[in-house]
């Protein structure tokens, strides 16, 4: 279990309270969202270490593409806050044209 520190910084905890409180404040763990006429890149804070391999370091954000009827269109996922900024940059521009081009 993990929540953000005062500088958005990723810490883990024990304290089961303080977890669910940020698990169930969305916008608090968002970190980036283009929203665009077809659909949207969403970049998050999960909360909870999505590192299956338990090799390296936890994975503690995504971002995900969202479009219309299709649902989910894409997803990455990433190790540092820095990471996951840049990897929500490249998905709108990977995905700009098939959700409708320009962001609203």
């Amino acid at each position: 279990m993990y929540v953000l520190d005062e500088n958005g910084e990723p810490r883990s905890t024990v304290d089961v309270e303080e977890y669910l409180a940020l698990r169930m404040n969305i916008e608090a763990r968002q970190v980036k969202v283009t929203k665009f006429s077809g659909g949207m890149v969403s970049t998050v804070f999960l909360c909870d270490d999505h590192n299956w391999s338990g090799q390296g370091p936890p994975v503690l954000w995504e971002t995900m593409v969202f479009g219309g009827d299709s649902g989910t269109l894409g997803c990455r996922r990433y190790c540092t806050r820095a990471e996951a900024s840049a990897g929500h940059e490249e998905m709108v521009g990977l995905w700009s044209a098939a959700l409708g081009g320009v962001p609203v």
